[in-house]
């Protein structure tokens, strides 16, 4: 990750200093909200990705770094709201924003987060920027609606899985790389292929989000492990133990999720270990990771293009 992060490195400070700018606003609390959640860090992944597919493709502009801030904007507002309806208390290491300021604030800041994005995309000058981030901060809250339709659902099988976290994780990734091709006058092709990275490394990167909330430390991952099950999220891991488990184990997770209790934990834990569903889960992440190297190929080798082949080995190896 350090040599990522040298490649970016540069721009990357400049994108920071421009998110702190514009998510300032004479009201305080705004303010206040802001500034809790930009501190709490993160992997900055996704304004990353805008950075490095732009410099990929040759690009010399300005407006990546705009750009990278944008979707880091975006992110973090759909985070404020989604901590309030899964009613989470830890993020990153952290209390959340809702638990600190209460779910009002968190919402109504988000909103503020969301729309202050628009106004700097405005900015740009690009119509077809706007469609592109326009689609996918509509499809990322279809993905939200979905998710929430699905919590308890027992009978959720891969592909519906699939399906949710490709709208409410992996779209964003994907616009963020195609933002980098757009910016850089790249052919139809090549911002198809920069896109469908985008999509197979997020998709890749949720997988392993959700093994992480059954194998992961809450000192590393930064969130309590087992909040998925506390929520009734039906991740891969516990729809493979529900497909292709022996019948106790499968049944076992099938009353945890309609329960949504991490009292059930231990249980759940247990199946997916007699089962093997976390090496199933990042059996399939890992083949998302190759599509989204394989996306690349194509592509003239340099530091930026060398960093996103990197990223995808990262997505899958991490523990945090």
């Amino acid at each position: 990750m350090e040599f990522v992060k040298s490649v970016v490195d540069q721009n990357m400070n400049q994108v920071d200093a421009l998110i702190r700018k514009q998510l300032y606003s004479d009201v305080v609390l705004v303010r206040q909200v802001a500034e809790y959640i930009v501190a709490s860090g993160g992997k900055r992944l996704r304004p990353m990705l805008v950075l490095l597919s732009a410099e990929a493709l040759g690009y010399q502009g300005e407006h990546h770094r705009t750009l990278a801030a944008v979707i880091e904007f975006i992110h973090t507002a759909t985070l404020l709201h989604d901590d309030v309806v899964d009613e989470s208390s830890l993020r990153r290491g952290r209390d959340t924003a809702n638990a600190v300021f209460g779910n009002a604030a968190s919402v109504l800041v988000g909103d503020f987060v969301y729309t202050r994005s628009f106004q700097m995309m405005v900015s740009v000058g690009s119509m077809r920027v706007m469609q592109v981030l326009a689609e996918a901060t509509n499809i990322i809250a279809e993905g939200e609606v979905l998710q929430l339709m699905n919590i308890g659902n027992i009978d959720i099988d891969e592909a519906g899985y699939l399906h949710v976290i490709q709208y409410k994780t992996a779209k964003l990734f994907e616009a963020a790389t195609r933002l980098g091709a757009i910016l850089s006058g790249a052919d139809a092709d090549t911002e198809a292929a920069f896109a469908r990275y985008g999509m197979h490394l997020g998709t890749a990167f949720q997988i392993i989000d959700d093994v992480l909330d059954y194998s992961g430390q809450t000192d590393e991952i930064g969130k309590n492990l087992g909040d998925d099950l506390a929520e009734g999220k039906p991740t891969l891991p516990l729809i493979y133990v529900m497909q292709h488990g022996a019948p106790e184990h499968a049944q076992a997770v099938r009353e945890a999720l309609t329960e949504a209790s991490r009292d059930r934990f231990d249980d759940v834990s247990r199946a997916i270990a007699a089962t093997g569903a976390l090496e199933y889960a990042r059996k399939i992440a890992a083949e998302e990771a190759a599509r989204a190297k394989a996306e690349l190929a194509n592509i003239p080798d340099n530091p930026a293009r060398q960093a996103m082949l990197m990223l995808a080995d990262i997505a899958i190896s991490r523990n945090s």
